[in-house]
């Protein structure tokens, strides 16, 4: 296996929408002739990542533009319109106009007008609106993770999952594992009995210190929490949200379902300046799932530690560790491939479901899968064991009621568990 077969993957995923004939008129590029406008909604790195991935994807196979940008800050925009305008991958892709570059949080509206296809990458505090308004305009929808950072906005997403799917819309979000052929073997071999019964597993990203942006003068409130995003509950979810939640969606990939409960601790250790707003550096949860399942689970951004970014899911007859596809225990055995590039596949698979009318919607699994990263960070924050139903009926809304580059914007205060409420 070298290179994940598109058919094969529209065949098996669990994603895949079995049976669905013909496309809708709203998605009328199943014919294959109609160029696919493609827009960029958050032009920063991933987002002009992103725009180059789709491109590569499509090579000269599909036929798509990129069409529109739109992004809170013009620089942003700038900087993604002449690296895209010049990539290789982009080459006769690339048809951005002056009258189709928005700035401003209305940005969205504007590309999602215009554009077939929409990719989001804004920070994730901003996803549930815009998933809500590409699916309410009836386009495709590429969405990076996670899909919300508190349970008001999972709730939204579900609803917006459900609405793609009745109304045929293709959904991929960015979880890159679910499209790696080494992850797609493996987790295969898995489901199909390779280490027995799944009795639990460790999940683990551990690395060193993330980026942090000093405030400048000329920054008001709302922008520099903007700039500094990573470190805002209301734009990020904290990194266990942000950027744990590919192992997290792993583990409830192996399993086939979601925690039941988490009981979870972490702080900040490294001495920081306000940079760092609410973020922690650590965190550690159990996350209970049916039939007494546990997984352990820990993410860490502290800098001159042992890193440790995998997955290992422990059977009644082996285990499987993610790091080089090993399964060790009754069966000994390596999964061997060529991976290629996960973020290129993940876009080679959101135009085929169009093109060949079996539109994959991956929005309910993802959204799950970082219901899961949020309710063992309200574990973490708080001190108290947290459910599955408290997690998804939080009534705790993050996103500030009114927002305007040019106001003020209170920080927010550093949860301390015990002190912190469960909301």
């Amino acid at each position: 296996m070298t290179d994940p077969s598109r058919r094969t993957f529209l065949k098996t995923s669990s994603a895949a929408a079995a049976g669905l004939g013909f496309l809708s008129n709203a998605n009328a590029h199943a014919r294959g002739n109609d160029v696919i406008k493609v827009g960029v909604v958050g032009c920063g790195g991933r987002g002009t990542g992103a725009a180059d991935n789709i491109c590569e994807a499509a090579g000269t196979t599909y036929n798509i533009k990129i069409h529109a940008l739109g992004d809170v800050f013009e620089d942003n925009l700038k900087n993604c319109r002449e690296s895209v305008k010049n990539s290789p991958a982009s080459k006769d892709k690339y048809d951005v106009a002056d009258d189709r570059c928005f700035t401003g949080l209305d940005a969205y509206k504007q590309v999602i007008e215009c554009c077939d296809l929409v990719i989001l990458a804004t920070p994730p505090g901003f996803r549930p609106q815009h998933i809500e308004a590409v699916v309410k305009a009836g386009k495709h929808l590429f969405a990076e993770k996670p899909v919300a950072v508190d349970g008001t906005g999972i709730r939204k997403v579900m609803a917006a999952a459900e609405e793609a799917k009745a109304k045929k819309l293709a959904v991929v979000v960015g979880t890159q594992r679910r499209h790696q052929p080494g992850y797609l073997e493996s987790l295969k071999r898995i489901h199909e009995g390779a280490i027995g019964e799944v009795t639990g597993g460790q999940v683990y990203w551990n690395q060193g210190a993330i980026w942090a942006r000093k405030r400048q003068e000329s920054w008001t409130d709302v922008e520099y929490q903007l700039r500094n995003w990573y470190h805002y509950l209301w734009l990020c979810g904290d990194h266990i949200v942000e950027q744990h939640v590919h192992n997290l969606d792993v583990a409830n990939w192996a399993i086939g379902a979601h925690p039941v409960r988490a009981v979870g601790m972490g702080g900040r250790q490294m001495e920081a300046g306000p940079e760092l707003g609410q973020s922690y550096d650590h965190f550690a949860v159990d996350y209970e799932y049916p039939n007494e399942v546990h997984v352990m689970s820990m993410c860490r951004q502290i800098p001159d530690c042992e890193n440790n970014v995998s997955e290992t899911i422990v059977g009644s007859k082996g285990r499987f560790h993610s790091n080089g596809y090993r399964f060790t225990g009754e069966k000994k055995e390596r999964v061997r491939v060529q991976d290629g590039n996960a973020y290129v596949h993940e876009h080679t698979h959101l135009l085929e479901s169009i093109v060949a009318g079996q539109p994959l919607n991956e929005l309910k699994q993802v959204a799950e899968s970082t219901l899961t990263a949020i309710m063992g960070r309200m574990s973490a924050y708080t001190g108290k064991a947290v459910t599955w139903e408290q997690a998804l009926e939080s009534k705790l809304d993050t996103f500030p009621q009114s927002l305007d580059l040019k106001g003020s914007l209170a920080e927010p205060p550093f949860p301390r568990p015990g002190t912190t409420e469960l909301i």
